[in-house]
């Protein structure tokens, strides 16, 4: 046997949805009801494991076998499924995940979904949805039913049968993928990074969840408060109702299209007195901090440890990691001096002393969400995380050298940037260092082709920026950044010339080219990333944009438009990913132990008094052959919790 195709189907009474598959098969009720598997592309099989029957030995011996490579559509789910089932962890070296192959493709993360963009003979059956609600999460006892929880085969015999050929039909589907995909292997090296992020995931992160419980009950005792309130002074019902507070608002003359955080705002500057006071506390109800919390509790294994929050190749068109259930990734900052004293105070339950102090309780849970994470006893956290990474790749692509120049001597990006559009030395602490922040707004809004529009969604105008500024700001960073704009539009002009000659170009060290209705654009790692179907056409301006097929912003399959400094970003955020990648590559080989990483930061956890910061730092800003005279720099601390450093 080389190689087995599988799928299961599976019964939880956990949900899957909000817990993920780790607290999903720590149910006691778990079971694997149908086994379908393929051997070497043989007939599929189907066990019906529900009625009785066993998964064949052989089988079983070869899910162990890290030589037999195990094909699976979310391969994470029926790895850790069947290492339930077995009583033993099935490593991950030797699972390949045939939704991780459609993403570094460019294709969507469903089997369905991937079927339909990619035409296949056999799809996966539509009927599928109603039979995994009847068969795989309990039902709503009624009298017609007999007032049973769970529906078993006997239950309903056809749909059953039905059943196991939906459970046959995705293993054909995964296998005809495969057939499809094979003209576009995924490297060894991908495969390699894939089982790290799933022994990653696997480790999980330890939560401290007495304190969970109590940032909960702090919440929900906080906001009994706000809304007790909000009704002595509105006289409502529940002041928590946009149409309750928006007729409330009209009988004192003001009318309201929206309630949302922007308009809420506005008002705000608008209104004073008892208005000020009531949208003050509508601010208050209308944080959302809880639910991080909320989606602790529900994630939590029994151990205390949260697993599978990463997504491998989350990000498809430059295959960055993405967050899952507790979405790590866009977890709050937090800037409160006095961190560990507003921690305690929710930790012991006095809820009182902290409304005294800080003037607004959920700001204050908010910004404890990071301090959840904890590690387990003895140890501590190492995290460090690369300084200003995208600065300094597309500073390496474009050949900027006065930038190049500032990483080699250790400068601030950000003053040497404001130095160079204002013709005179800004320092962070000393002369002209009002004029930094302008340098800042500028690197984040403009490196990508961003104009007036993306200064004022960075927030440039709040800022204290004048609006008849900003078009001066842009043309003073895009003039002391002439390379960087040149690379935008050769990168442009090179793309276009792909596909309208269907030729190879090779430029930025970037080897772009098209091949079987794909475009594809080979980083300096060998990594590709990949566009579906691109065609040149004309775009609302009259000139002409590239389109191709993707997953939109709606997570709709449509048509994307997109130009040569969006391709910049992605070539800028893939090549990141991939010194994310081989960092984590070697600090695993020196035996430390990642729990967790965050766009371009690690989480290790270590025991206390091994290893060191310096150390972490050291192996992450190490070069890989393929980035020469690329200076990186890496940048931690070492905590008991995690916090942003």
């Amino acid at each position: 046997m080389k190689k087995i195709s599988i799928d299961i189907e599976t019964y939880s009474s956990v949900d899957l949805t909000k817990c993920g598959v780790y607290p999903y098969v720590e149910s006691c009720d778990f079971q694997i009801l149908l086994f379908a598997y393929s051997i070497d592309d043989s007939d599929v099989k189907v066990v019906d494991v529900a009625k009785g029957e066993n998964i064949p030995s052989e089988v079983l011996h070869a899910l162990c076998d890290d030589k037999v490579v195990k094909w699976v559509f979310n391969a994470n789910f029926e790895r850790i499924c069947l290492s339930k089932y077995m009583g033993k962890y099935l490593y991950p070296k030797g699972w390949h995940c045939t939704m991780v192959w459609c993403a570094t493709l460019g294709l969507p993360l469903s089997l369905e979904a991937v079927g339909k963009v990619m035409g296949l003979e056999k799809q996966k059956l539509a009927q599928g949805k109603s039979l995994i609600k009847y068969f795989c999460a309990p039902c709503f006892p009624t009298k017609s039913n007999g007032g049973r929880t769970r529906n078993l085969p006997i239950h309903d015999e056809e749909k059953w049968e039905i059943f196991k050929e939906y459970n046959k039909r995705d293993v054909e589907t995964e296998m005809m993928i495969q057939n499809r995909l094979s003209r576009f292997p995924v490297s060894n090296k991908e495969w390699e990074n894939y089982w790290l992020d799933q022994l990653i995931n696997d480790r999980g992160i330890m939560l401290d969840m007495d304190f969970v419980k109590k940032a909960i009950a702090c919440d929900k005792e906080y906001k009994e408060g706000v809304v007790k309130k909000a009704r002595r002074l509105t006289k409502l019902e529940n002041p928590n109702s946009v149409s309750q507070l928006k007729n409330w608002l009209q009988d004192k003359g003001i009318n309201v299209a929206s309630l949302n955080k922007a308009s809420v705002e506005k008002l705000l500057e608008e209104n004073e007195g008892i208005v000020s006071e009531v949208l003050l506390l509508r601010k208050e109800l209308a944080k959302s901090s809880v639910k991080k919390y909320s989606a602790m509790e529900n994630v939590v294994g029994s151990d205390n440890r949260a697993r599978g929050l990463i997504q491998f190749y989350g990000a498809a068109r430059t295959g960055r990691y993405a967050g899952r259930l507790i979405q790590v990734q866009n977890l709050p900052q937090n800037h409160l001096k006095d961190l560990e004293l507003a921690r305690s105070l929710v930790r012991s339950g006095e809820y009182e002393t902290l409304d005294l102090l800080y003037d607004s309780v959920e700001n204050v849970l908010s910004q404890l969400i990071r301090t959840s994470f904890v590690p387990r006893k003895g140890h501590k956290f190492i995290v460090a995380d690369f300084s200003a990474i995208e600065a300094r790749v597309i500073a390496w692509l474009a050949d900027e050298a006065w930038r190049l120049q500032v990483f080699e001597e250790g400068g601030d990006i950000y003053s040497a940037s404001a130095s160079k559009m204002f013709k005179v030395v800004v320092e962070k602490d000393g002369r002209n260092s009002h004029l930094r922040e302008k340098g800042k707004i500028a690197e984040l809004a403009l490196g990508y082709g961003g104009s007036v529009g993306a200064l004022k969604a960075m927030g440039a105008t709040k800022m204290g920026i004048e609006e008849g500024e900003l078009q001066d700001l842009v043309n003073s960073w895009r003039n002391s950044n002439s390379n960087i704009v040149k690379l935008w539009w050769e990168i442009d002009r090179a793309v276009k010339n792909v596909i309208a000659t269907k030729d190879p170009i090779t430029v930025y060290g970037l080897s772009i080219f098209y091949e079987s209705g794909m475009l594809f654009i080979k980083l300096p790692s060998g990594r590709k990333l990949s566009y579906v179907k691109p065609v040149l056409a004309e775009n609302k301006f009259g000139g002409t944009s590239v389109t191709y097929e993707g997953v939109d912003s709606s997570k709709k399959w449509s048509r994307i438009e997109s130009y040569g400094p969006k391709f910049v970003e992605n070539i800028v955020q893939g090549i990141a990913r991939d010194l994310l990648a081989e960092s984590m590559d070697r600090l695993d080989k020196a035996g430390l132990d990642i729990v967790m990483h965050v766009h371009d930061e690690v989480v290790i956890e270590v025991e206390e008094g091994k290893s060191s910061v310096e150390e972490v730092c050291e192996i992450m800003a190490a070069r890989p052959p393929w980035a020469k005279r690329m200076v990186l720099r890496a940048e931690g601390y070492d905590c008991g919790f995690y916090r942003k450093g």
